[in-house]
């Protein structure tokens, strides 16, 4: 059995939910449940202060979570990361009230910085030889600022929505952070090969997100062609059509390359193009 712990509540709480229902895994969360398992895979999910989950990693409470990077850089860098699931993508930052002045990194010296992050902080200080006063708030740093206790503050950033809220603006970037899978230090080998089992399924999810499948008509004279601009799998499937010296062709594009390759695609004289989203990609 895996313990796997996941966010308490918020939108890294549902992406990982999300995450675990596309695998195939059902899970029951009733409302405040805080552990509940799942009935077709050996997983219970604890729902978990997020703050708290690296120590019960390092505990062996829990043998499996998911975290934002922001939080292992924080809390949790002993700790490894078995997979990155590319969703809840965010920036940890430094913003300062609108009408302050700030050419840039040099202008925090000596500054008073509230923050929910003082390691990552103060990592970033000592790494640029700079002296700032930390202040370390546990909830909304926004509003530290308006009150005199800060001239600037550290924290995540999204869309950016709350920091111009608060009449804040971002300055510099310290890093960039998504959802990870992380592993714990006292898995038994048994466990270890279902956390595998479990990462084949996230990496077949993941994968498919990440791809589309194409159908297409082509005259053969191009099949050559157009193959070698479709090449995530190991080939296209190619299939004569009932018009003489045209084939239909099968295959699967990158996401983001999307509109590149259809743009390639009709040069090349393809038509009829069809692009369908993938639910599970198994490689």
């Amino acid at each position: 059995m895996l313990r796997l712990a996941v966010q308490k509540s918020g939108r890294l709480n549902e992406d990982s939910l999300k995450l675990l229902k596309d695998c195939g895994i059902s899970i029951d969360n009733r409302k405040d449940q805080l552990k509940v398992a799942a009935r077709n895979f050996p997983i219970e999910v604890f729902f978990l202060r997020n703050g708290d989950i690296p120590q019960y990693l390092r505990d062996g409470v829990v043998d499996l979570a998911i975290l934002g990077e922001n939080l292992l850089e924080e809390k949790g860098k002993d700790l490894k990361v078995v997979e990155q699931l590319g969703f809840s993508k965010c920036r940890v930052s430094i913003a300062v009230p609108k009408g302050s002045k700030f050419d840039g990194i040099e202008d925090l010296e000596g500054k008073r910085i509230a923050t929910s992050y003082p390691n990552t902080v103060q990592n970033f200080l000592q790494q640029n030889n700079i002296n700032a006063e930390l202040h370390i708030i546990n909830g909304s740093v926004e509003i530290a600022p308006n009150i005199g206790l800060s001239d600037a503050i550290c924290d995540i950033v999204s869309s950016g929505s709350t920091l111009f809220k608060n009449n804040l603006k971002e300055v510099v970037e310290i890093a960039r952070s998504q959802a990870v899978l992380v592993k714990g230090i006292k898995l038994t080998a048994e466990q270890n090969e279902w956390v595998e089992k479990l990462r084949f399924r996230v990496q077949s999810v993941l994968r498919a997100k990440q791809s589309k499948y194409i159908l297409l008509n082509a005259p053969n004279e191009k099949i050559d062609a157009i193959s070698s601009i479709l090449p995530v799998l190991k080939s296209p499937t190619v299939l004569p059509l009932a018009q003489e010296g045209w084939s239909s062709i099968h295959s699967v594009i990158n996401a983001g390359d999307f509109w590149n390759v259809i743009d390639e695609l009709k040069a090349l004289g393809a038509e009829g193009i069809l692009v369908c989203p993938i639910e599970k990609m198994v490689m």
